[in-house]
């Protein structure tokens, strides 16, 4: 499976979720959240990039429980539970955004 983006194809796994990490550009976001009839919102990309600097320094992408608690000590307890997060990712805060950002499925996510 392949997502195309600004005119070029990007692998994608059965699920939906960038086969090479360092594929990723912001555009990749834009197009997935599209198919999950979601605009990016400013609170979106704190999330996703939150996301991505999160792998960056752990080398894995976190489950929702992780994400929340990661995400609350970060940007405090208004943003750091699972309402604020599931209302942005509906789909779940730690598959879909995790999809966004261009990381691997979650560990713990079925």
């Amino acid at each position: 499976m392949a997502i195309e983006v600004e005119g070029k194809s990007f692998e994608t796994d059965e699920e939906g979720y960038l086969l090479n990490l360092n594929d990723w550009i912001p555009g990749i976001a834009d197009a997935m959240a599209k198919e999950d009839d979601l605009d990016l919102s400013e609170e979106h990309w704190e999330i996703i990039n939150f996301l991505r600097e999160y792998y960056e320094e752990y080398q894995i992408a976190p489950a929702v429980r992780v994400l929340t608690k990661a995400v609350g000590k970060r940007m405090g307890k208004d943003k750091g539970n699972s309402k604020y997060l599931y209302s942005l990712f509906p789909y779940g805060p730690g598959k879909q955004a995790c999809r966004f950002a261009g990381l691997p499925k979650p560990t713990g996510c079925i």
